[in-house]
């Protein structure tokens, strides 16, 4: 296992790009690897584009929000380099990662007539990125993608890595594929549109990072969280770089989540349960993680991991990001029901990632009657 480096070697630096190293010895074919560019100004950067996949056509997909603000700037950028750009708009949110939305995007590339070597270029946030993604893996069995995160919980999580999916309505992200991109482009100059209920649901996933593998930086989030929440450009860019340089590290290792990328789905048991349940779009995804992360810790102290200062300490940034502490009344029935659909689950048995202690998780089951005391727990808390 490859070591991860340490928080204070990237205050050092110039936190400007991130490279994500897929092991694959077996392969016969030309390196996955990929770079991640953090920077201000990227979309319209000579050099962002250069290196990418050769072909007559690019289709921008985007949505009716990011659309409007970022897609002719992109347009310009990629003119120069393919001679024919095509836009597809998607309707916005959560609620649109659904079949009909997928076969949208199919139905645009075959009435212009796209072939295999057209490259999809995902503006947006996670619900673009993930279609775009899938849609790129499907289409005549695969074309190259690049994905144009413009939401913090996007450039920190959705966008690296290569999961893509769509929802079904008994589960989140139930339908999809492993697929990785060409590129991926954080243009921080995009966040500053950002509402703030969004730049929230995007720091849950930034704090996420902090329990299941860098203390380090988890104080360092403590510190400066209400500078990241005031979208402080400087704090922003470190925030976004040793997210993204964990998330690459441990995909590097375990791209297809049999083993240790599973630790990156902490309070995800639990927050997709909420999503599912309340109906997708209720909650955001940040928000929804974020309580579950409560909740996970909350788990992991009964089941003997951290401590109850821990479980305290986290509840409070967690709270100080905006985001929401006190999970929904949903019955600890209805909680179970949609958390046996969750991907780590077994045979029926609920997995979920717990931490042992600050720094580091791991996965493991827990009865059923222990999670409906925690559920209860969460539900009540003040």
């Amino acid at each position: 296992m490859s070591t991860l480096p340490p928080f204070a070697h990237l205050l050092g630096t110039d936190p400007w790009s991130v490279k994500v190293c897929l092991d694959d010895p077996e392969a016969s074919h030309a390196s996955r690897d990929y770079p991640i560019m953090i920077g201000k100004g990227l979309l319209s950067a000579a050099n962002a584009f250069t290196g990418l996949p050769q072909a007559h056509t690019a289709l921008i997909v985007t949505n009716t929000v990011v659309g409007p603000l970022y897609a002719l700037a992109l347009e310009q950028a990629l003119q120069a380099h393919y001679p024919r750009v095509l836009h597809l708009s998607l309707a916005d949110g959560e609620a649109a990662k659904t079949w009909s939305t997928l076969t949208q995007v199919f139905d645009t590339l075959l009435e212009h007539g796209c072939d295999r070597k057209t490259v999809l270029f995902a503006l947006g946030g996670g619900v673009v990125g993930d279609i775009t993604g899938f849609a790129a893996a499907c289409f005549m069995r695969g074309v190259p993608f690049v994905q144009i995160p413009t939401t913090l919980l996007a450039q920190v999580d959705s966008s690296v890595g290569g999961k893509t999916a769509i929802n079904h309505p008994l589960g989140k992200n139930m339908v999809g594929a492993f697929y990785q991109p060409r590129r991926v482009l954080c243009d921080l100059d995009v966040l500053t549109s950002l509402p703030g209920r969004e730049l929230s649901a995007g720091l849950a996933e930034v704090i996420k990072y902090g329990p299941i593998a860098d203390m380090a930086f988890y104080e360092w989030l403590e510190h400066n969280v209400d500078s990241l929440m005031d979208k402080d450009p400087e704090h922003l860019a470190k925030a976004v770089a040793r997210s993204c340089q964990i998330k690459a590290w441990v995909v590097g290792q375990d791209e297809r989540e049999g083993g240790i990328r599973a630790i990156l789905n902490f309070g995800h048991t639990f927050g997709h349960a909420i999503e599912s349940a309340l109906g997708f779009g209720v909650w955001l995804h940040g928000e929804a993680v974020g309580c579950g992360m409560v909740m996970a810790a909350e788990l992991s102290h009964r089941l003997g991991g951290v401590d109850r200062a821990f479980c305290d300490r986290l509840r409070h940034l967690i709270e100080r990001a905006g985001l929401p502490v006190k999970a929904p009344d949903l019955g600890a029935e209805v909680y179970l029901e949609h958390m046996r659909l969750d991907k780590k689950a077994e045979a029926g048995e609920i997995r979920f990632v717990v931490i042992d202690t600050p720094g580091e998780a791991r996965v493991r089951p827990a009865p059923d009657a222990l999670v409906r005391e925690v559920i209860d727990h969460c539900v009540r808390a003040p």
